[in-house]
């Protein structure tokens, strides 16, 4: 199905058991939301919806003027759009940007919250990095080479989906995680290099009522590393 939203096209499959809670699925940058889709067939006690993020998956390509704060009143809005009243949040990396968001502002509505290798924590820099940074700019501003900057992720998009992706990544929402009163669950991969260890803790340590399960030998994709393992975290979490 299509949900237009500012012009933008949001592909979404929402499974309908007449349940009254919705397990929400939120996948990470660059991915869509067949990452995911397995979890539909152990999670059969509530609705399920699954959401590619624009320009993702079957979703538009032209959300250039998207904020990560656009991307949650996109849900909060497609929600709405389908009544739906009661849900339950499970974010992966980027995805978990967007769960933050959601859970902080419809309390009443979120149910449970799983924030599965999460993004959105102001990272720790090291001084390297700020050279890094620097020298990037004293070449762009004397016109000289700059080569590869910038992540994978970043080298994949295009000038106009760069700035969004810049803009995201520079958005820390420390300051929101407190505000989440309902009860969250942190997995991440004990091997994450992307969002590290650190990053968890402190989701548990700013989250009152959090819980933290490590899944060790996993890395950023802890819920395709170990499927199973995983499934089970959250199947128990959320029954």
């Amino acid at each position: 199905m299509i949900y237009q939203y500012r012009n933008v096209n949001v592909f979404y499959k929402f499974v309908n058991h007449h349940k009254d809670v919705t397990n929400i699925f939120l996948h990470g940058w660059g991915a869509s939301m067949q990452n995911l889709m397995f979890c539909k067939d152990y999670l059969t006690d509530a609705n399920t919806l699954f959401i590619d993020f624009p320009p993702f998956g079957k979703s538009g390509k032209n959300p250039y003027d998207w904020t990560i704060f656009t991307y949650a009143n996109m849900v909060i809005s497609l929600c709405e759009k389908l009544n739906i009243k009661k849900f339950n949040l499970v974010g992966h990396s980027f995805g978990g940007r967007v769960a933050i968001i959601v859970a902080s502002i419809e309390k009443a509505k979120t149910q449970k919250l799983v924030l599965v290798d999460s993004a959105g924590v102001r990272p720790r820099r090291s001084v390297f990095y700020y050279l890094k940074v620097w020298s990037y700019k004293i070449k762009k501003k004397l016109k000289l080479s700059t080569g590869h900057c910038g992540s994978e992720d970043y080298q994949k998009l295009n000038q106009e989906m760069k700035k969004v992706f810049v803009g995201i990544v520079n958005t820390h929402l420390d300051e929101f995680l407190p505000l989440i009163t309902t009860e969250t669950l942190i997995i991440f991969g004990k091997q994450d290099k992307v969002t590290p260890i650190y990053m968890a803790k402190t989701l548990k340590k700013k989250i009152k009522n959090s819980h933290l399960s490590l899944i060790n030998n996993t890395g950023h994709f802890c819920f395709i590393d170990k499927k199973l393992e995983f499934v089970s975290l959250l199947k128990n979490f959320l029954k």
